[in-house]
């Protein structure tokens, strides 16, 4: 048994947060999402070739949203971004502008 004060505990996994979750998935601009999207697919041309074509979806469906004023559409851009992460090796550039872009996507 562990004498670690874990805080206020609230529920099943809630531990020291004081019984309050935030989760805050504010998206960026969209010129932001497509800089972070072009900076991948620059990387990608150095590190995977082969996996220009994913980003390249990717900026599409930030440009199709730009032009239309709907949202992207996510399962293509989750469908492109889940390639680039399992081929990406651990360490590389193209593997954290990955991760950045699932984590502002709230993926």
């Amino acid at each position: 048994m562990s004498t670690y004060n874990f805080g206020n505990v609230n529920g099943p996994a809630n531990f020291g947060d004081h019984g309050q979750i935030q989760i805050n998935h504010a998206h960026p601009d969209l010129p932001t999402m497509m800089d972070l999207t072009e900076r991948l697919i620059e990387t990608l041309r150095a590190e995977y070739p082969q996996l220009v074509p994913q980003g390249e979806i990717i900026l599409a469906q930030f440009q199709e949203s730009a032009d239309d004023g709907l949202p992207p559409n996510r399962g293509r851009i989750r469908s492109a971004l889940e390639t680039i992460a399992i081929a990406a090796s651990a360490g590389t550039g193209s593997l954290a502008f990955t991760q950045q872009l699932f984590s502002a996507l709230g993926l």
